[in-house]
């Protein structure tokens, strides 16, 4: 375990055109499944002015037919916004496809900006999100059933037993009981004993076995680049990561609830923070992996050049993986 990639095709005016970038990624994922990537994660939000993938799974679609091996997450999807039988089926097709190698993350979503663009009550979502989510789990299986007087039958049949797995994420209590009432397992935004326990209690008294529960340290870094020349990458890299760092910071302003946002102001304070966003030599990359870690890498992050990103990631494929292996 090595590192894993994630995408949200992010194509802003300092950057690559966005059929470049989406040509990069599967490039990339194709080329990193056989070279130390687990794990590939794909994002979703909507009405966004540069772009932010909102089509997570026609790209995990694309992911899944270019990689054999690879994992794939979509994460997360914002279930409100969708017709969960409609989704099941998309699951179901795509399961197939990847052989089972695809995993969601179902959530609420946060931007009232996304609900308004469907026509969708953003006041009303935790209810529609408790309905939505109880529809899926029980569509995604492929058997027959009926519901609110209709048949409902989603083929074709799962590769996975049951159908692919998902999950349920965010960053409260609320959430947290939710994914446990529902039988699912639990991404947290951040990490809390008070989450897990809610979790974990809610799960029991809805008679499920508590799944996994993940809770991120508040300072997990979400995109990491390594370089031979750290002083020059930040020079090369530093306005995109900047950038990104400032995209999500503005959709989430006063939230203390999501590990790892940054609210740097310039290229030197977000080097400074070394948290959500940094750029790492290859002997603290290796000694990163040989001590247990994961990196978490965002090649093209900000709309990079990918003519850039490909050099840096094979620093990874090239020096680091080969150091640990």
């Amino acid at each position: 375990m090595v590192f894993g990639l994630r995408f949200d095709m992010r194509a802003p005016a300092i950057g690559a055109p966005a059929a470049d970038l989406y040509s990069a990624a599967l490039e990339m994922a194709a080329w990193a499944e056989s070279r130390g990537a687990v794990n590939v994660t794909v994002c979703e939000h909507h009405a966004s002015d540069d772009g932010y993938c909102p089509s997570p799974m026609v790209l995990a679609t694309a992911l899944a037919a270019r990689t054999t091996t690879l994992r794939i997450t979509v994460a997360v999807v914002v279930l409100p916004l969708y017709d969960p039988i409609r989704l099941a089926e998309e699951m179901a097709v795509l399961d197939q496809i990847s052989r089972g190698r695809v995993l969601y993350v179902a959530a609420i979503g946060y931007r009232p900006i996304e609900y308004e663009q469907f026509g969708i009550d953003f006041h009303q979502r935790g209810a529609m999100v408790e309905d939505k989510l109880a529809l899926l789990l029980r569509a995604k299986s492929g058997e027959p059933f009926e519901h609110e007087g209709r048949r409902v039958h989603v083929t074709p049949q799962p590769f996975t037993p049951g159908g692919p797995m998902v999950a349920y994420g965010g960053g409260t209590v609320v959430a947290a009981r939710r994914a446990g009432r529902h039988g699912v397992g639990f991404f947290a935004q951040r990490g809390g004993p008070e989450l897990q326990e809610a979790y974990e209690q809610a799960a029991r008294a809805a008679g499920h076995e508590p799944g996994f529960c993940y809770l991120p340290p508040p300072d997990l870094p979400t995109t990491t680049f390594v370089a031979h020349d750290v002083d020059r990458a930040w020079d090369e890299l530093g306005p995109h990561m900047l950038y990104d760092a400032q995209a999500y910071a503005a959709w989430n302003e006063g939230d203390d609830t999501t590990s790892s946002l940054s609210f740097a102001s310039n290229v030197e304070q977000l080097r400074a923070e070394s948290r959500s966003h940094r750029i790492i030599s290859v002997d603290e990359a290796i000694a990163e992996v040989r001590a247990g870690s994961m990196l978490g890498l965002q090649p093209l992050a900000g709309g990079l050049d990918p003519e850039v990103a490909w050099r840096y990631l094979r620093v990874v494929t090239d020096d680091v993986v080969p150091a640990v292996s």
